[in-house]
This record gives structure tokens, sequence and C-alpha cells, in this order.
């Protein structure tokens, strides 16, 4: 089934990059989740403030500055769904992103996040562990942010990092911004997947332990990244916008899947789409 809807998408895919011509390389919009179901797939989210306000997303940290704890930006969510926790910086404008697991959230049969994991990138505040990447340098995140004239010439952002430790200025990472450099990195080139890309996963192999699987994958579209995602090994069933992929679909996505995921069994996912149209992704 998942097959055939693909491939029903991948069509109409063709169809919409022809008649838009669309550069991949801009970055014109923000979607979370991919979904079978048309009513919850590809969901838009705001990229100012006043956008998310006016549709009922609202500030997480309240009496806080920029600077929250160890995180950049303003965080905002809504409907209390730590799925998408959305971060803006001084002047409004979208920064980043980051999901959140309750620590004592259950059933976690798995013990995820593994001891690897944790703070690297999986990071501790409170009562949960989140996971956070940033769509412009962290230095301006909450220092001069973004002026308008830069949100509408870069739009979501201008390169992507991956918090990988509790200073967000010094242990932020950045992502590789096309495939070619992607494939002299440690990623891992995996399958494409039609209105996804091209999926590259964290120097993954057979034989390796699953504690050491790095929880997000790249997306790579036209030779660009212009998505990515989270990828927990455990059941995460409190968000509406996570994703839920069976053990008998990881193939789809991987190469070579280790076999350390034979025994994980359903795993949550989440599918970030740095541009407007997620179906014209064809890779």
């Amino acid at each position: 089934m998942l097959g055939n809807i693909a491939l029903l998408v991948l069509s109409c895919a063709a169809c919409q990059a022809f008649i838009l011509g669309r550069n991949q390389s801009h970055w014109d919009g923000l979607k979370v989740t991919w979904s079978i179901n048309p009513l919850t797939m590809f969901q838009g989210v705001p990229r100012t403030i006043p956008e998310a306000t006016s549709h009922g997303w609202v500030k997480m940290d309240t009496g806080t500055t920029c600077q929250n704890g160890p995180f950049l930006g303003e965080r905002f969510w809504k409907d209390g769904d730590l799925g998408v926790i959305l971060l803006f910086d001084v002047h409004g404008y979208i920064a980043g992103i980051q999901a959140g697991i309750e620590k004592n959230y259950s059933p976690n049969p798995n013990h995820f996040p593994f001891p690897p994991l944790v703070s690297h990138p999986m990071v501790a505040h409170g009562t949960r562990f989140y996971i956070t990447a940033y769509f412009v340098p962290t230095d301006k995140i909450c220092s001069t942010g973004r002026t308008e004239t830069e949100f509408r010439t870069q739009g979501t952002g201008s390169g992507l990092w991956i918090q990988n430790g509790t200073n967000p200025l010094t242990d932020s990472r950045a992502i590789p911004m096309t495939i070619e450099a992607a494939r002299v990195s440690r990623w891992t080139e995996g399958k494409c997947f039609a209105t996804m890309g091209v999926h590259f996963w964290y120097n993954i192999h057979k034989d390796m332990s699953c504690e050491n699987f790095y929880p997000m994958f790249l997306l790579y579209n036209g030779g660009v990244l212009n998505g990515f995602g989270w990828a927990f090994m455990m059941n995460i069933q409190s968000s509406k916008r996570l994703e839920h992929p069976g053990q008998n679909v990881y193939a789809s996505f991987m190469k070579e899947v280790p076999t350390c995921m034979n025994s994980m069994g359903t795993i949550t996912t989440l599918h970030i789409y740095l541009t407007s149209s997620a179906t014209a992704d064809n890779c």
C-alpha cells in the first residue's frame, strides 16, 4: 500500500515540479508530518510569531527571554503537543524547531533515549528530553535576529544546525547542504522515497548497536538539502503530528537496515519539510 501511494504521489509530483520549476534550494515553507491520510499530511506550521499566535500557538516558557536554559529562541507550541515546538528569534522570525519527550513516558520498553544519546543530541531540561535544530546561525538568534529583508530573502533559513550538546552556541553542528557534501561525510546514504527525498542516516551499518543510532535523518532533493526529520526508538502516541513506521517499512528508507532494529518494533518519526510543496520532492 505504501508503495502504491508513493507511485501515485510521484506522478503528481513530476507534473507539479515541471509546472512550477521549483527551486529546491530555496526554503520557502515549513511543513511537518508524512502520512497516507490527506487530512494530516504535510501540515504547514507558522514562520513568524504573529502568524503563530493567530493560529493558536502559545509561548511555552512564559516570562523567559530568548535564551531559555540550554536552548535558543522563544519556544511556541500548540495544544501542549511536544511533537512540534517552534523556535523564533528576537524579531519573531522562525529560527528552529524541536521535539520533546517526557522522561517518564510509558510505555518505553526500549528505554529511549539510550545513554550515548543523552545530551548528544537528546538534551535534558526539566522533566523532558529535547532534540533541537536551528535554521540560522545560533549566534544571531538571540542577538541581532533576522531582519524582514533577510527573512524574505532566505525564507525558512540559511542552513541547518543540530544541537549536539548542552550549549547551543558551541555545540551546534552544521549539516551538509548538498548531497555531494553528505556523501563524503559520516552520513550514510539511504533510499529515495517520493514525497520525502533521498534519506541519509548518521554512520549506520548492519552490525551497529542501536544505542548509537543517531535520531535524525536528512532529506535531499535535486541534490540539495530541503528537509530532515527525527527517528526515536520508541512508540510515542501523545502527539497528533508524529509518525509511527513499523518494522516492515524500514527497508524503504535504508539501503542496509541495522540488525538491532529487528527488536525495536514500531518507532516514532517526523518528516520536516523546508519548502512549500512536499509533493514535488521526488529526489
